[in-house]
This record gives C-alpha cells, sequence and structure tokens, in this order.
C-alpha cells in the first residue's frame, strides 16, 4: 500500500509539460493616434492549468507599450487571433516586439519584431 502511494505522490508532482506559446502572425495598422495589432498564438492548451493568457507590446528597449488578456483556455481554438486597439507608440519607435505568456511556462521565448506602418 504505501508504494502504491508514493508512486501515486510522484505522478502527481511530475512537471506539467511546457511548451511555450508561437508566435503565427502580427498585422498592424496605424488607427487615428494610435495602433491595432492582431495576433494570431498557437499553443497546445490543455485547460486551465496550462494556457495562453496575455501577450503584449513592447518597444525593443522592452517597455510595455499594450498588452491584452486572454481570460480564459482555447483548447478548441488553435491557432486564435487576437487584437489590441489605440495602443500608443512613441514618436521615433518604428519596430515593436510581439511575446506571449503562458500560466505554466511564463514569457515565451519567441518574440516577433514588427515594423510599424
Amino acid at each position: 500500500m504505501i508504494k502504491k502511494t508514493l508512486i501515486a505522490f510522484a505522478l502527481l508532482a511530475a512537471p506539467v509539460s511546457a511548451e511555450p506559446a508561437k508566435i503565427n502572425n502580427v498585422t498592424v495598422e496605424k488607427l487615428g493616434g494610435g495602433y491595432t495589432f492582431n495576433v494570431t498564438i498557437s499553443h497546445p492548451d490543455t485547460g486551465w492549468e496550462h494556457y495562453v493568457d496575455k501577450w503584449q507590446v513592447r518597444d525593443l528597449n522592452g517597455t510595455t507599450l499594450g498588452e491584452r488578456s486572454l481570460s480564459h483556455p482555447h483548447v478548441e481554438e488553435q491557432p486564435l487571433t487576437r487584437s489590441l486597439s489605440n495602443v500608443q507608440v512613441p514618436a521615433g519607435v518604428g519596430t515593436v516586439e510581439i511575446i506571449a505568456h503562458d500560466t505554466v511556462s511564463g514569457w515565451g521565448p519567441d518574440v516577433r519584431q514588427v515594423n510599424l506602418p
């Protein structure tokens, strides 16, 4: 009985597969005084324990210019595309980065640089 209990605890302690999000595509357009970003991300969401929960627009120094939260898993919708409007970008910034975050891996290694129109 003790052996079965130890095996059960070992399985519960096993790490969840932590595959990071991948930025598939980004489009951007200037509307009025801000920018609208359409970002397509793929990630093997498994449910509430592991899913993409946000993405950011950052300048090349790492300053966050905008963030889009994703409030639930997208297990059945992969890849997924979400928009963020009215992102204010300081004058003189011609390129930004898009990076995604998931609940297990944190900020992923896939960073997409985008030239602004």
